[in-house]
């Protein structure tokens, strides 16, 4: 790791967490995207202060991290890509937070997972605020179910609720809208924005902002 590097890498920080303190009072949470990152990357981050980190896929995130978990015992982990019902095991044995949460066969495995390893990372809901068919996600109209089956069925707690909204659309009426279904649901926790509307998402209400190019600066490439 270069001292440029961590040096770079902590001004952005830095700027991020400045920014979003001066957005809400109080600030949301900022998780660092590591996935996709290099080692070096990943330890000035870690060098600079920041102990909270996202990650899309079970594997990636256990090569990141399985052997850092002793030295930084305070690190956060949160599984913000979707997550295959036979990765459930995997999944609640690494993370602490698992946001992907999208349909009622996952809450039922991921239940199962929690009772055998007797693990409860903190859980989200996704929601698909765009109804887009290729991306994961609850719709809006099925999230009251879908809730209804993780508290009642699974005997879950939900912590709250994510988006990712469509590219090139707006991101304002999405932030709203997921800020709407959580408060009617009795949700307080709302995981929206990344690199490129983190500041929007904070003034919307979220609790957690996922950061990875604005914090990380761009890959280089091979």
């Amino acid at each position: 790791m270069t001292d440029t590097l961590e040096l770079e890498i902590s001004k952005r920080r830095d700027a991020i967490l400045a920014e979003l303190a001066a957005a809400a009072a109080p600030p949301p949470v900022l998780i660092a995207v590591s996935k996709t990152q290099p080692d070096a990357a990943i330890e000035a981050m870690l060098a600079a202060g920041q102990r909270v980190f996202g990650e899309n896929r079970v594997q990636e995130a256990a090569a990141h991290w399985q052997d850092r978990r002793d030295a930084y015992p305070d690190l956060e982990l949160h599984l913000i890509g979707p997550l295959q019902t036979n990765k459930s095991e995997d999944a609640v044995r690494l993370f602490d937070v698992i946001q992907t949460l999208d349909r009622p066969k996952l809450a039922d495995t991921l239940a199962a997972a929690m009772a055998k390893t007797g693990r409860r990372p903190r859980l989200f809901i996704q929601v698909n605020t765009g109804e887009e068919p290729q991306k994961a996600g609850v719709t809006p109209a099925g999230l009251a179910a879908l809730l209804d089956h993780a508290r009642n069925k699974a005997g879950l707690e939900i912590d709250g609720l994510m988006c990712i909204p469509p590219v090139g659309e707006p991101a304002g009426p999405h932030f709203a809208l997921l800020a709407k279904l959580a408060q009617a649901q009795g949700l307080s926790k709302l995981s929206m924005g990344m690199s490129g509307d983190y500041v929007l998402a904070a003034r919307y209400g979220a609790t957690h902002v996922r950061v990875g190019t604005a914090l990380f600066g761009e890959r280089a490439m091979p």
